[in-house]
């Protein structure tokens, strides 16, 4: 099998492993469909808010095992920084964008962390330290989420070595976690969004 070739099979496995609709199918264990429930987000926050904890810290550590297992094996494999990234990337636009739901999912803030912390342990642990003191101080979980998509490319660049596609990927996944979360940030700036513990609005949809 060419390079190419190879590359593009682990992208679309990648793809597909993100797909796994995590948030949506424990909420169906316990007779509810996410999707119409509260955010109408299928990822742990809104898990956490409308079916309950154990359900939502299932999603969280799944959704980060995806994009930590899809990352890593190309690495294993051998294939080459480019192919890492592109298929750690295809992993969050799989969870992102569910080719089964429509091309709705999650946001991707968990398995952005798993693809990140198989390129870089200490970067990616480094970063979701500063997102949680975030959520833990202002009870913002996307503010926190969007500090931690920031801080990862920040921390690589003060690092002394890394392959450029790594940086290429931390931006890139930066960059998808501020536009998932576009009605998060309107929402912050006119004090509408809910913090952790606080019920979802019923008339708003979509924001975790």
């Amino acid at each position: 099998m060419s390079d190419l070739a190879f590359t593009a099979t682990l992208m679309v496995t990648g793809y597909l492993l993100g797909t796994i609709p995590t948030g949506y199918l424990a909420a169906k264990v316990r007779g509810v469909d996410i999707q119409r429930v509260g955010s109408g987000n299928i990822g742990a926050t809104n898990v956490l808010r409308s079916v309950g904890i154990l359900p939502a810290a299932v999603v969280a550590v799944v959704d980060l095992l995806k994009g930590f297992v899809a990352t890593l094996l190309p690495q294993i494999l051998g294939l080459n920084p480019l192919g890492t990234a592109l298929t750690g990337l295809t992993t969050v636009l799989g969870n992102n964008f569910n080719l089964f739901l429509k091309l709705q999912g999650g946001k991707g803030i968990a398995t952005s962390f798993g693809v990140l912390l198989a390129i870089n342990p200490l970067v990616a642990g480094l970063a979701g330290l500063l997102g949680i003191i975030t959520i833990a101080t202002g009870r913002f979980v996307s503010l926190g989420s969007l500090v931690g998509a920031v801080s990862a490319p920040t921390l690589l660049i003060a690092t002394t070595s890394f392959p450029t596609p790594h940086l290429y990927l931390f931006l890139a996944l930066t960059l998808l976690a501020f536009i998932q979360h576009q009605g998060n940030l309107a929402r912050l700036a006119t004090g509408k969004e809910p913090r952790l513990g606080e019920a979802t609005p019923p008339t708003s949809r979509r924001q975790e």
